[in-house]
């Protein structure tokens, strides 16, 4: 069975996926507006209603923002760890608890005819985790928000046929950039964000080890990264290791401010 796949955003200003299969509609986050949210989702002429869950990775407000008014106005259900709910909870106003879906680290669920797998990550936030979207013939990954990927988490995410994964920042821009020390210490560190050559040198182990055929570069930062150079950066480094963009995988951006492409992944 076939999944779809679409970043409506990805950035510092708002995050917000959508993943669907023949009778599953999911949002990965919704750290944007609610405006925003269902004209993104109208790009593919679906429905907001029709939406059956929104999956949270961490409480940070640039993927929780849209949370509450996408739930009360489409009756959707959240789903979230214990740890990151009793956060999130008290920052997105009145829900119904009867749609309130708790799950546990590394145990995969269903939610209708899609296989989820919440995955711990290391971020600052309280108990963050990154995603897999999986059903019989198909999978997709999707990591952002994380300081460093473990060789564990390449092994659970190398079977993907998708895979998105941050590729937050250049180290030589963020370190003569404008931030002060302390965020740049906080953005390089282990609870922090992936840089080009991090998220790089983690696709390129997924993709030799595995049988990743697409990866997206993700969150992006605005002020210590260009689309060029992560792309850039992605590309020789796949090179050197003897995997031509193109032929052997296809490499492509994501965007803080406006819709990416549906990618059809797997069979019918």
């Amino acid at each position: 069975m076939a999944l779809e796949f679409s970043s409506l955003a990805s950035g510092s200003s708002g995050n917000c996926q959508l993943i669907k299969s023949k009778n599953t509609r999911l949002l990965l986050d919704a750290g944007l507006s609610g405006k925003y949210i269902i004209n993104g989702l109208g790009h593919f002429n679906i429905e907001a209603e029709t939406i059956d869950g929104i999956l949270i990775t961490h409480e940070h407000i640039d993927h929780i923002k849209g949370v509450g008014i996408m739930h009360r106005k489409c009756g959707m259900k959240i789903y979230a760890n214990q740890a990151t709910w009793d956060r999130v909870s008290k920052k997105i106003g009145k829900v119904d608890p009867s749609k309130v879906v708790l799950f546990d680290n590394e145990k995969p669920f269903h939610i209708k005819d899609i296989e989820v797998e919440p995955m711990s990550i290391s971020h600052d936030a309280v108990d963050p985790v990154a995603y897999s979207f999986k059903t019989h013939s198909s999978k997709i990954a999707v990591i952002t928000d994380l300081g460093h990927i473990t060789d564990e988490m390449v092994d659970k995410i190398k079977d993907s046929d998708l895979l998105m994964l941050e590729s937050n920042h250049n180290v030589d821009m963020l370190m003569m950039g404008k931030y002060p020390y302390p965020l740049k210490r906080r953005v390089i560190g282990d609870h922090g964000h992936l840089s080009n050559e991090a998220c790089a040198q983690a696709a390129i182990r997924a993709i030799t080890t595995g049988r990743v055929s697409t990866v997206l570069l993700a969150h992006l930062s605005k002020d210590n990264n260009t689309p060029e150079l992560a792309y850039e950066t992605a590309k020789s480094m796949f090179y050197e290791n003897d995997i031509q963009v193109g032929s052997d995988v296809f490499l492509d951006l994501t965007y803080r401010d406006r819709v990416g492409q549906l990618f059809r992944i797997g069979g019918k």
